[in-house]
């Protein structure tokens, strides 16, 4: 099982409730699979820094999830196949990436972040 984060660009037309029932249709796919989802994250409306089909403004959504990596071939084939989806990315997160997720969670501060908001 490896570590991922997915981001979702949605189409900025969605209502709400279309909005968190493709978050669900995602994150059930992800455990449908036999993966589990460690956090989610939806970030709302934001702009965009280009128009994508003539859309300047997007529905941001971040998942972080572990799986098998057979699996994201058919999450991008789904993701593909969605027309609400204007862009998606997912990355394999190494075990710096896991932590550091972990830690911002959480709250925690780090050291070299503290240093930077004081200078």
């Amino acid at each position: 099982m490896n570590n991922y984060e997915l981001m979702v660009i949605f189409t900025p037309i969605l209502s709400e409730d279309e909005f968190k029932s493709a978050q669900k249709k995602y994150t059930k796919l992800v455990t449908d699979a036999g993966g589990s989802v460690v956090a989610e994250n939806p970030w709302g409306l934001k702009s965009l820094a280009y128009p994508i089909q003539k859309k300047t403004t997007g529905l941001y959504w971040v998942l972080e999830y572990t799986a098998a990596s057979d699996f994201n071939e058919k999450l991008t084939t789904q993701m593909l196949r969605d027309e609400s989806i204007l862009r998606s990315l997912c990355t394999k997160l190494d075990k710096y990436a896991v932590q550091y997720n972990a830690k911002k969670r959480s709250g925690v501060k780090n050291k070299e972040t503290e240093k930077s908001v004081e200078a």
